[in-house]
């Protein structure tokens, strides 16, 4: 979930939107969006789709997105 959220703020501020903007186009609440990015909620496979599309990509795109994040992070921690 931590990964999921970090992609999906990296995609959200590539785009420029407000967390805001991502909970209107998502018909989601600010602060579950603010959840998600900050790896607290576990949102189900629906609603993964929701925000995938609501950010204009593919919900494969945000999982290859989240397993660069977690293989970045792995790897700056010696983790490999």
């Amino acid at each position: 979930a931590r990964y999921f959220g970090a992609a999906v703020r990296q995609n959200r501020v590539l785009l420029r939107l407000s967390q805001d903007e991502l909970a209107e186009r998502s018909s989601l609440d600010r602060t579950y969006i603010s959840g998600i990015e900050r790896g607290r909620r576990n949102p189900s496979l629906a609603v993964m789709q929701r925000v995938a599309d609501a950010l204009g990509v593919g919900l494969d795109v945000l999982f290859a997105n989240a397993r660069e994040i977690a293989a970045q992070q792995h790897s700056k921690r010696g983790d490999d």
